[in-house]
């Protein structure tokens, strides 16, 4: 694992190449799988303040978690930390009870929690949340509740369409295509309609792009594209388990 710094943040480059996203180019080629990391991650637990209208994300500090169908109900799955980008595992947390934690899971169907321990979970404040309309092709920034920026996006086409609903940030990635830009978020939402594409799982991504006439359009396999300016910025803002909400 190779680490570099990206505005501060500790970003880790995975040796190995693996196939993520849904796609926005016709290119199959490989990525460079990269992740935000926190070297520093402190055991917590769901007893920790939770403020009102914020985002919370939860990241694994151990190699393997369980996800469970209700609070101290049945195992439903297992999820490796890293995950299989080399990223830490992180959820977005949509409920809390005790010590248990209602989390958004990066897997299919789209949209689908579990609960987890939040035992040996990091717990932290999200500053950021992302709106998209993939009917007027934008997409939204908030810090809080204050609207910072919108961006001008390409999102999916009627017969690949974007998928609607609530999502996060899962992994960061250092495309090696050119067609994805500087940099790829990695999102835990899947394609509706393709069940893999280019060996990955189809699953969807905030990326950059070297075809600056597609954004503003409804062009890609599902992916949401933006300027290579616009990702590098977010790359610098935006922390794993930010939230997303796709929708008209």
């Amino acid at each position: 694992m190779i680490r570099t710094t990206l505005a501060g943040r500790t970003v880790a480059l995975a040796a190995a190449a693996i196939l993520l996203l849904s796609g926005c180019t016709a290119s199959p080629e490989p990525e460079a799988p990269v992740s935000s990391s926190s070297d520093d991650a402190v055991e917590t637990d769901a007893t920790s303040p939770f403020d009102d209208g914020s985002f919370y994300s939860a990241t694994a500090t151990m190699p393997l978690v369980r996800v469970l169908d209700a609070p101290d109900g049945e195992i439903a799955s297992r999820l490796d930390h890293p995950n299989t980008a080399g990223a830490p595992l992180t959820f977005l947390i949509k409920e809390h009870e005790g010590d248990w934690l209602e989390v958004y899971l990066p897997t299919r169907p789209n949209g689908v929690t579990g609960w987890i321990s939040a035992r040996g979970m990091d717990i932290e404040e999200l500053p950021y949340r992302l709106d998209v309309s993939t009917d007027d092709n934008e997409l939204d920034l908030y810090e809080a509740d204050e609207l910072v920026a919108t961006y001008s996006v390409a999102t999916g086409t009627g017969g690949t369409p974007t998928p609607h609903g609530t999502f996060y940030l899962t992994e960061l990635l250092a495309p090696t295509n050119d067609g994805y830009g500087p940099f790829a978020y990695g999102l835990s939402a899947f394609s509706e309609v393709l069940s893999e594409f280019g060996g990955g799982p189809g699953q969807i991504g905030l990326h950059g792009t070297n075809d600056t006439a597609s954004i503003g359009q409804a062009v890609s396999h599902g992916c949401i594209r933006l300027a290579n300016d616009d990702i590098t910025e977010l790359a610098e803002m935006l922390p794993l388990g930010t939230p997303i909400e796709i929708g008209a």
